[in-house]
């Protein structure tokens, strides 16, 4: 039951960071995930629709982004499509990845087997064959990282690219937000 909040936290987190390092002063490609008129939508790819990738789409797709979700469970695929129009599920095949990551500026890697490494979805040529100055955001690096070319970073240090693509990986995201970690934690222990 613990692990469910910090998994949300960390799931905004992912957008709300990604968000920021798509700026260009950030090294990120200049792009506003949620578009206006007459200006196209960002792309965020979400691998893993868990607790934290979750929260991720639900953020991504609220700030009006253009979501992508891929994740091997055909439940949480049919709720996440009725979640809004702007979501996408798919079954996570490697032409499928290809495609949706050959257009993501955000790509949040959230993938967990639960007491087990995470398994690596997302491989160095996927990475870079994305475009320059995207961001991934890989939240399951306290466990490996999904994504080949993540490694674990702090606070102090959270960014670096590799392959063009701005890479965030802090391991303790809920650690940026104290008060509200531990508010969460709170309401999630009081029952027991």
């Amino acid at each position: 039951p613990i692990l469910v909040p910090m998994s949300d936290i960390a799931g905004r987190i992912a957008v709300q960071v990604g968000t920021h390092l798509l700026h260009t002063p950030m090294g990120g490609k200049g792009v506003l995930l949620g578009g206006l008129p007459s200006v196209s939508r960002g792309r965020v790819v979400v691998i893993g629709a868990g607790n934290a990738g979750g929260a991720s789409i639900r953020a991504a797709a609220a700030l009006g982004a253009q979501v992508t979700v891929f994740d091997k469970d055909p439940v949480k695929l049919e709720v996440l499509h009725h979640l809004a129009p702007n979501v996408t599920t798919l079954m996570p095949e490697r032409s499928a990845i290809d495609d949706a990551l050959a257009q993501a500026d955000l790509l949040v890697g959230a993938v967990l087997v639960t007491g087990a490494a995470a398994p690596r979805v997302v491989d160095r040529e996927q990475v870079a064959a994305m475009q320059k100055g995207s961001v991934i955001v890989d939240i399951a690096v306290d466990q490996g990282g999904c994504i080949e070319t993540t490694r674990p970073t702090s606070y102090d240090d959270p960014t670096y690219t590799d392959e063009g693509i701005v890479h965030f990986c802090v391991t303790n995201m809920p650690g940026a937000v104290p008060r509200s970690a531990t508010q969460a934690l709170s309401a999630a222990m009081l029952p027991y």
